[in-house]
């Protein structure tokens, strides 16, 4: 690639941002906190063209279910096609609290990482999703075995 050529980012369809969205269950969540932008990492699960997540009482919490829409990111590396990928989605966030529809979330498979009780349900009514990928630069030292371990579990 000479000086003057641009890099070409793909713009993904949103069937595959969902697709990576199934694929992954970390990603990080943007809300508002006190007017200003906080981030949480939150393990999730799409549902039903939404995404579910759960959490304790608190800040994370509050902010979500707040006036305020919310998003969520996650990215990743393929290292078979030397490509990087994020994928962005934005909507309001309401606290699941019908019993059924907690009856029918607690059968997701959703378990956090920390301990502790994590008895809120948080659901993403997405209302914008959008995703890119682009060839690295450098594809040598995003090849780890890591990235190489999830290329395989995908074969």
């Amino acid at each position: 690639m000479t000086g003057n050529e641009q890099p070409q980012v793909e713009d993904l369809p949103e069937n595959v941002c969902w697709e990576f969205l199934r694929s992954t269950g970390v990603g990080r969540l943007a809300v508002i906190v006190d007017g200003h932008p906080d981030i949480f990492p939150v393990n999730f699960v799409v549902d039903h063209g939404t995404v579910v997540f759960r959490t304790a009482k608190g800040t994370k919490l509050t902010a979500a279910v707040s006036e305020s829409p919310v998003a969520l990111e996650i990215d990743g590396y393929d290292a078979k096609a030397e490509q990087a990928w994020s994928i962005v989605l934005r909507g309001e966030a309401e606290q699941i609290r019908e019993t059924q529809e907690l009856v029918d979330t607690l059968s997701l498979p959703l378990f956090p990482w920390q301990a502790g009780a994590k008895e809120q349900f948080v659901r993403i009514n997405v209302a914008i999703i959008s995703g890119r990928r682009f060839k690295v630069a450098r594809p040598d030292i995003w090849a780890t075995p890591l990235s190489d371990a999830r290329r395989a579990s995908f074969e």
